[in-house]
Parts: C-alpha cells; sequence; structure tokens
C-alpha cells in the first residue's frame, strides 16, 4: 500500500473510499430536499419528518464508536463491505415500507453501517496516504460526502419529485450494492495490526485535545445543518424560489461544501488553527446574515453558497487533528469524530425544527449562527494548548489567518 511519502500525491484507495462516502452522504442528506412529499406521502408533519434525518445522526453517533469496537479485529475490507451491503438492505426496507415508524428504523440501521464504514475507512485513507498527506486524504474522502451535495442530494431531489421519494432510494440501494462489490474487489486486504486493542484505543482518549477538536467537529456541523436541514422553507415562503428550483439552488450548498472541504484539506496541514478559527467565525457571520437577507432569491443562494463553504472548511482539519492525537490507535477516535459530527447534526435539527414551528422559515439559521459562533470556544482553547505543547506534523502552525472565504 502506498505510503503517502510524496507529498501531493493520494493512492488510488483513498478515491475509492471517496466514491463510498459520496453514496452515504447522499443518503443523510437527500431528506432535506425530499421533505414535504415524503411528509405527504407519510402522513406527517414537515417538522416531523425532520425527525429523519434526526434520526440517521442519532445512529450514526451510536454507531460510530459501537461499530470500531465491534469490528476492531476484522479484516478492514470485510468490515467496509459489510457496512455497505446493510446499507443497502436498509434502503430496500425503507423503500418497501409504507410506514413512517418503519422507515425511521430503517434510517437508524443505515447510519449504524455509515458509522461502520467511516470509521475504518478514516482509518484506511489516513494509513494509505501518510503523514505529509493524512489531512488532505481526510479531505478527498470528505469530498465524496460534500460532492454528494452537488450531484447526489440535487439529482436525488428532483428525481423525488417525478418519482416519489422512493425513487432515490431504490437507486441508492442499487448503487450501494454495486460499490460493495467494487471496494471487495479493488481495496487490498489489510489485517488489523496485532498490538491493536480495545484497551489501546480507550487510552488514547485520554488527551485533552482530542476532546476539544470533537467539540468543534459537533458544533460546527450543528450549525451549518441546523439551517441547511430547513432550506426548502426558507428558499420557497422567505425567499420566493418555485419548489421545483430548490435542487438546483442546493447544488450552491453542495458547491461550496466541496470547495471548502478542498481549502479544509489543503490549508489545514500547514495552518490548522487559523484555518478552523477563521472559518468558523465566517460562518456564524454568514448564517446572520441569512436572517435579514434571506427575502432575496440572490442574496439567498449566494449565502447557502458562503454557510458551506466556510462550515466545511472546518471538517477535515479537526477530524485529521483528532485522529493525529490518537497516536497508534486512530480507529475508535475516527469513529468519534464522526458522532461528534452526527451528535451536532441531530442537537442541531431538533432544536432547528423546534424553532421552525415557534420562530418562522428564518428560526433554523437563527440557530445555526448561535451554535456556530459557539465552534470558536473549543478551536480557541485548542489554539492555546497547541502553542503551549508545539506538536509535530498536523497542528504545527505558523500563526497566519487564512480566509476561506
Amino acid at each position: 500500500m502506498h505510503t503517502g511519502t510524496i507529498p501531493g500525491r493520494l493512492p488510488a484507495v483513498v478515491w475509492v473510499l471517496a466514491a463510498g462516502t459520496f453514496l452515504m452522504g447522499t443518503t443523510e442528506f437527500v431528506i432535506a430536499g425530499l421533505l414535504p412529499e415524503l411528509a405527504d406521502d407519510l402522513g406527517v408533519s414537515v417538522s416531523q419528518a425532520g425527525l429523519l434525518i434526526t434520526a440517521f445522526a442519532l445512529g450514526m453517533i451510536i454507531g460510530s464508536p459501537t461499530m470500531a469496537l465491534a469490528t476492531l479485529r476484522l479484516p478492514q475490507r470485510r468490515t467496509l463491505v459489510l457496512a455497505l451491503a446493510v446499507f443497502s438492505l436498509g434502503h430496500v426496507v425503507a423503500a418497501l415500507s409504507g410506514s413512517f415508524g418503519i422507515v425511521l428504523a430503517a434510517r437508524v440501521v443505515t447510519a449504524l453501517a455509515t458509522g461502520a464504514f467511516w470509521s475504518v475507512g478514516f482509518v484506511v485513507a489516513t494509513a494509505a496516504a501518510g503523514p505529509r498527506n493524512s489531512t488532505r486524504a481526510i479531505g478527498v474522502m470528505m469530498g465524496g460526502l460534500t460532492l454528494a451535495n452537488v450531484i447526489g442530494v440535487p439529482i436525488g431531489s428532483l428525481a423525488g419529485q417525478f418519482t416519489g421519494w422512493r425513487g432515490p432510494f431504490w437507486a441508492l440501494a442499487a448503487l450501494s450494492a454495486l460499490a460493495a462489490a467494487v471496494i471487495g474487489r479493488f481495496i487490498p486486504t489489510r489485517e488489523q495490526r496485532v498490538e491493536v486493542s480495545v484497551r489501546a484505543e480507550i487510552r488514547a482518549l485520554r488527551q485533552g485535545r482530542l476532546w476539544l477538536a470533537l467539540a468543534a467537529a459537533m458544533l460546527i456541523m450543528g450549525g451549518v445543518l441546523a439551517a441547511y436541514s430547513y432550506l426548502t422553507p426558507l428558499l420557497t415562503d422567505r425567499a420566493g424560489i418555485p419548489a421545483g428550483a430548490v435542487p438546483l439552488a442546493l447544488i450552491a450548498f453542495g458547491a461550496g461544501a466541496l470547495g471548502g472541504t478542498n481549502a479544509g484539506g489543503r490549508l489545514g496541514d500547514r495552518r490548522p488553527m487559523a484555518t478552523t478559527i477563521t472559518a468558523a467565525a465566517a460562518t456564524a457571520v454568514v448564517l446572520f446574515l441569512m436572517i435579514p437577507l434571506s427575502t432575496s432569491p440572490v442574496a439567498a443562494i449566494v449565502l447557502v453558497f458562503l454557510m458551506a463553504l466556510n462550515g466545511f472548511t472546518v471538517n477535515p482539519v479537526v477530524t485529521a487533528l483528532a485522529v493525529r492525537y490518537a497516536g497508534d490507535a486512530p480507529t475508535l477516535t475516527s469513529a468519534l469524530s464522526t458522532s461528534a459530527f452526527n451528535a451536532g447534526i441531530a442537537a442541531g435539527t431538533a432544536v432547528a425544527g423546534t424553532a421552525l414551528e415557534s420562530l418562522g422559515v428564518t428560526g433554523p439559521s437563527l440557530v445555526g449562527a448561535v451554535t456556530a459562533a459557539l465552534t470558536l470556544l473549543p478551536l480557541t482553547a485548542l489554539a492555546v494548548r497547541s502553542r503551549r505543547t508545539k506538536p509535530t506534523g498536523l497542528d504545527h502552525e505558523k500563526e497566519e489567518v487564512a480566509v476561506p472565504c
């Protein structure tokens, strides 16, 4: 396997894993574009249908660390293939059901599979890329997630308007089954090291800086997804964008997320703290501006783009930092990074759903702005601790402000 010793060059396995995260990112976020259709078909309100996003996030919170420990001694390739197979089956069950409760349960099952895939996938990607390219490798893997927002989510939302919400679910079931076969064929067999143990993985959690990075991951994703999950009513009811054009507006979010992930992956190895602090502050400002300026369709779409651009710049950096702090036991830490992101999504979407009902369509943006601003607290504490104990590699940085937007 490629060791990643040549700066800028990534092994093929990283790109294969990115394809898997593309499918899983599509299923996590496509619900945001299908909420009205899904709510009508299953006989629930739009805010209740939003629980399908929350449930997926909760499944990721529980599933990522649990599945990471449960599969610790399994061959990594087998874990990735089984995760995709379960992911496919979960979509089949959801597409066949007319019960909101069953669809909700299927979302939790697919989330468990996603957690297993991501926790192992991050470890495989960083090990293959080597320390010089670890942040970029995670950025590419997350690029599959953000590309899902550029291509997968808009196409899924558009297809859902013609075929109903079940059409995208059937497509995801088929594509993930295909991805399982591809990964089984092309990812090299790589057994876990014999010294890896549950005790070693848990011992790695003693790092204080690790928990600051996880807190930042939780808050920034909670802020962005609080606003994103309820973009459809904001764009249609306040900005006056036709419902049929909402998928096109979601492309702006996906493009921003893709650009942000790329920026974080490239800047994070050199200036992690300046990059994350600047991006988090910019995210909070953009979300605050969305409240008064979202009456204009053009301004609303530009702000959606900037929200994603800045918010997703933080993701690969804090994930790579967390994995680096774990040292030789990164699997559980990688899983907890996924849990942290989804803890933010679960909390953010739940509070945003309540804000939607009590404050109107700008309520989720307010929730997002406050949450993104709170991200500055753990990031600032992490910057202070990093200055006191200068580590090597990822967290070594010249304090130059990197403006991602």
